[in-house]
C-alpha cells in the first residue's frame, strides 16, 4: 500500500516537476483515477512523467554516445571511402563527433603507453568523462597542441600533481625536450583513423611504405615479377622531403581531396605550432660505478624490447630508416608524406604510359595497352633482352622517400626521364636534385635496393620446338635471368654495426656481452628468435641459404665466446666440446648434483636448453619463388572490394537473372522472393511492380500450354490476393 498523502491538481501542475508538455498528460491520468486505487493512478502518473523526461537525450550522455563499436564505424569508413574512391570528402566532422572513434584511440594509445590492451568494460567512467572533454574541446577549438601543463585527460602512467609544482619544475616542463602529451597522440589516432581509409582509396599502387598490407617484401617480389626485361635503373634518395616540407605545401595537397575545415586546421595548427627543444649539451664522461644497483620496473610500466628485437632493428634498410616526424602531427606525418609524394606517383604513372613504346616483334608488352604481359617476366621464365626491335618501357616503383625506376630501352630514354623528373621536384616539391643523386646505372652492375642487389644473368637456352611436318628443331637463343640476392658486404656492416663481429674480408666473432647476465636457455632462446627474423626477411633472396648459414655462424660464435668469458673455459673449442655445436648442453653444472642433464631435466631441477638454429645449411628454408600475381592487392582491400562488388544491387539482380536463365528458380517462385524482398524494403513498390508484371504473364502463358490454365491461374490469382493483402 503506498501511502500517498492527499494532493490536488493544482498543487500537481505547480511543482517544478512538471514539464509543460506533460501537464496535460498528468491531467488525463489524474481523471481516470478512483479514489479507491489508493494512490497507484497517481503513482503511474509520476512514472509516465519521469519516463517522457528521461526520454530527452543529453548530448554528452555517455550511455547515449557509445552505442556502436568503434572498429564497426572503422569498417563504414573504409567502405565508403572505397566505394567511391574519387569523391571529394566534406564531412569528417561528423565522424569527429563520434565518441566510438574518441574510445578506440584511447584505447590503442593507452596500449602503447602501458603496454597493456585496455579493454572497452574496463575504462573508468572518470576516464571517458576527461576523453569526452578532450573530444568537445576539440570540436569548439579550444583544444593546443604540445601543451604541458594544462590537460583534458592525463595518462595513466602519470602521477604527478602539476598544480603543486615548483617554479624550477615548471621552468623545466616548458623549456626542455619533452615527450608527446598523451592527449596530443590521442587527437593524431582520432585523425589517422579518420584519413587513412579517405586516402587509401586514392593512392597509386606504386608507393609501398607506410601503408598497410604493403611492405618491403612486397617491393621485392614486385621487382622479382616485372623489372627483369630493364636494363637501365634510376635510383633516387628523396628522403629529404621527409624532413620536412612547407605547410602550404602539404594543406594544398590534402585540400585537393578533403575540403573539412575542421580537419584542415587542426592539421595545420599541428603543423606550424613550434616544438619545444632543448639545446644539445655535449654528453659529460659519466665515472664508472663499482656496483649498480639493478633497475626495477614500477607495475604499469612496460617493458623494454628484447635484446632480439632491439638487434633485428639494427638491421633496417637504409629506405626504411628514416621515417618522417613533422610538427605535432606525430603518427599523421608518414600519411602526410604519401599525401603529398603522391603526386609524384601520378606524374610517374603518366610518363610510363607516355614513354611506352610496342614492338610486335616482341614476347612481352606487345599490346598497345601495356598492361596484359603475353609473357611472364619472372624468374626463372626466359626474358629476352633488349634491342632496336623491342618494347620501350618504364616502370616505376616507390618505398618511403627512394625510388626505383626500370627503363627498358636505350639509355637517352633514361637521362630524358631524369631530366624531366629534376624538373618536377624542383617545380613541385623545391627540391634540388642533380645528376649524382639520380644515377643511371646498368643492369650487369648489380642495383642496390632495401639490402637486396638486382643483376642480370646473360643464358643461352636450347629452344626445341616442332616445326610442321613434325620436325623437332633445335636452336640456341639469348635471355636473361633476374637474380635477386641478399647483399653480404651490406650484411657484415650491419652485423659489425651491432658489435657482432670485427673485420671486412675475414670476419672474426665477437663475444655478445649484452647477455652477459642472461642464463645460457634465455640467450640461446633470444638468438633463435633473431635468427628466425633474419630467415624470414631473407625470404625472397635467391642466396637465402648462404646469408643465413653465415649469420648463423657468427651468432654461434659470437655466444661461443661469450660463453667461454662467462665460465672461464678459455677457447670456442672446450665450449663446442662440452655445449656441442648447437650450445644446447649446459656449462654449468650445480654443486651435489648429477652432471647428467637428462636426468636433471626430468627432475625439474635445470632449466630447458634449446639449442641454436639453422647451424647447417640444409636445415635453412628454399628461397620463396611462389608467383606474384598481375593487379595484387592487400588482402584487406581484396575484402572490401568484394564486399562492395556483392553489396551493389547490380550484381544480385544479374545473379537471379543468371539463375532464372539456367531454370533454377521458377517464375512462380521468383513472384514469391520478389514479395518478400519488397516486405524487407530491399526493393521499392514500383520496381516491384514494373518486374511482377511480366513474370505474371509468363507465368500464365506457361500454365495455358500446359492446359491446366483453369485451376493454376486461380491459384496464382489467389496468391497474389494474398500478396497484395499482405503488402
Amino acid at each position: 500500500m503506498l501511502g500517498f498523502h492527499p494532493i490536488n491538481h493544482g498543487m500537481l501542475s505547480r511543482t517544478s516537476i512538471l514539464q509543460p508538455r506533460t501537464s496535460s498528460v498528468l491531467s488525463t491520468e489524474l481523471r481516470n483515477w478512483d479514489k479507491r486505487n489508493n494512490g497507484f493512478g497517481l503513482f503511474r502518473a509520476f512514472v509516465h512523467t519521469f519516463t517522457q523526461n528521461r526520454r530527452v537525450q543529453d548530448p554528452n550522455d555517455l550511455t547515449t554516445l557509445m552505442k556502436e563499436d568503434g572498429v564497426s564505424v572503422c569498417s563504414q569508413m573504409w567502405i565508403e571511402n572505397f566505394r567511391e574512391p574519387g569523391k571529394t570528402v566534406t564531412n569528417l566532422s561528423d565522424y569527429l563527433r563520434k565518441f566510438e572513434l574518441w574510445v578506440l584511440a584511447y584505447q590503442k594509445v593507452a596500449a602503447d603507453e602501458t603496454g597493456a590492451y585496455v579493454s572497452r568494460s574496463s575504462i573508468t567512467r572518470a576516464t571517458l568523462e576527461d576523453l569526452l572533454a578532450l573530444r568537445n574541446a576539440v570540436l569548439d577549438n579550444r583544444f593546443k597542441w604540445g601543451a604541458r601543463l594544462e590537460f583534458f585527460i592525463k595518462s595513466p602512467r602519470d602521477k604527478t600533481d602539476y598544480e603543486s609544482l615548483s617554479k624550477r619544475k615548471i621552468r623545466a616542463i616548458m623549456t626542455t625536450t619533452q615527450p608527446a602529451p598523451f592527449q596530443d597522440r590521442i587527437v593524431q589516432e582520432v585523425l589517422f583513423l579518420v584519413l587513412e581509409p579517405v586516402y587509401e582509396a586514392r593512392f597509386s599502387e606504386k608507393s609501398f611504405a607506410f601503408r598497410p598490407g604493403r611492405t618491403a617484401h612486397t617491393v621485392l617480389r614486385v621487382i622479382r615479377r616485372s623489372f627483369a626485361g630493364y636494363l637501365w635503373y634510376i635510383k633516387g634518395d628523396l628522403s629529404t622531403v621527409l624532413d620536412g616540407m612547407k605547410v602550404g605545401l602539404i594543406i594544398s595537397a590534402l585540400m585537393r581531396d578533403v575540403r573539412d575545415k575542421k580537419v584542415i586546421d587542426l592539421i595545420k595548427a599541428a603543423l606550424t605550432t613550434p616544438v619545444i627543444t632543448s639545446k644539445v649539451d655535449e654528453p659529460k664522461k659519466k665515472k664508472r660505478r663499482k656496483y649498480q644497483k639493478k633497475r626495477v620496473l614500477a607495475e604499469d610500466e612496460p617493458k623494454p624490447d628484447p635484446y632480439w628485437l632491439v638487434s633485428f632493428f639494427g638491421f633496417a634498410p637504409e629506405e626504411a630508416e628514416k621515417v618522417p616526424s613533422w610538427g605535432h602531427c606525430g603518427i599523421l606525418s608518414p600519411l602526410l608524406a604519401n599525401v603529398c609524394l603522391d603526386e609524384l606517383d601520378r606524374w610517374m604513372e603518366g610518363k610510363i604510359k607516355e614513354f611506352y613504346r610496342p614492338s610486335k616483334s616482341d614476347v612481352i608488352w606487345n599490346s598497345p595497352e601495356g598492361e596484359i604481359e603475353q609473357g611472364n617476366t619472372s624468374w626463372p621464365e626466359f626474358v629476352p633482352t633488349s634491342g632496336p626491335d623491342k618494347t620501350r618501357k618504364i616502370d616505376f616503383i616507390r618505398y618511403g622517400g627512394h625510388i626505383l625506376i626500370g627503363v627498358r630501352g636505350p639509355r637517352a630514354d633514361a637521362a630524358t626521364l631524369r631530366k624531366q623528373l629534376i624538373e618536377f621536384c624542383d617545380q613541385k616539391y623545391m627540391l634540388k636534385l642533380d645528376n649524382e643523386s639520380l644515377p643511371i646505372e646498368h643492369i650487369t652492375k648489380g642495383i642496390m635496393f632495401l639490402d637486396h642487389v638486382l643483376c642480370r644473368r646473360v643464358v643461352y637456352p636450347t629452344l626445341r620446338y616442332t616445326a610442321t611436318g613434325g620436325k623437332i628443331i633445335s636452336e640456341k637463343g639469348v635471355g636473361t635471368l633476374l637474380s635477386l640476392t641478399a647483399s653480404l658486404k651490406q650484411f657484415i656492416r650491419q652485423l659489425r654495426k651491432l658489435g657482432f663481429l670485427k673485420g671486412d674480408r675475414d670476419p672474426d666473432p665477437q663475444p655478445c656481452f649484452r647477455m652477459f647476465h642472461a642464463t645460457q636457455a634465455h640467450t640461446n632462446a633470444q638468438m633463435n628468435k633473431l635468427l628466425s627474423t633474419m630467415v624470414e626477411w631473407y625470404r625472397y633472396a635467391d642466396n637465402r641459404k648462404k646469408i643465413v648459414n653465415f649469420c648463423s655462424y657468427i651468432i654461434r660464435g659470437s655466444l661461443a665466446k661469450l660463453y667461454a668469458a662467462k665460465y672461464k673455459l678459455r677457447s670456442r673449442a672446450k665450449v663446442y666440446k662440452i655445449s656441442t655445436r648447437t650450445l644446447s648442453r649446459p656449462l654449468k653444472d650445480k654443486k651435489g648434483q648429477s652432471p647428467e642433464y637428462h636426468n636433471l631435466l626430468r627432475m625439474g631441477l635445470v632449466e630447458s636448453i634449446d639449442g641454436l638454429q639453422y647451424t647447417r645449411m640444409s636445415l635453412v628454408p628454399e628461397t620463396d619463388y611462389s608467383p606474384f600475381p598481375v593487379g595484387w592487392r592487400p588482402d584487406h582491400e581484396k575484402a572490401l572490394l568484394e564486399y562492395i562488388w556483392l553489396d551493389d544491387s547490380r550484381t544480385l539482380e544479374e545473379q537471379r537473372k543468371c539463375i532464372r536463365e539456367q531454370g533454377l528458380i521458377s517464375p512462380q517462385d521468383y513472384i514469391s522472393m520478389l514479395v518478400w524482398n519488397y516486405k524487407r524494403n530491399a526493393i521499392p513498390m514500383d520496381k516491384l511492380s514494373s518486374i511482377i508484371t511480366p513474370e505474371k504473364n509468363k507465368l500464365l502463358c506457361s500454365l495455358d500450354e500446359s492446359g491446366d490454365d483453369q485451376r493454376n491461374t486461380g491459384k496464382v490469382d489467389t496468391e497474389e490476393s494474398s500478396h497484395a493483402a499482405q503488402m
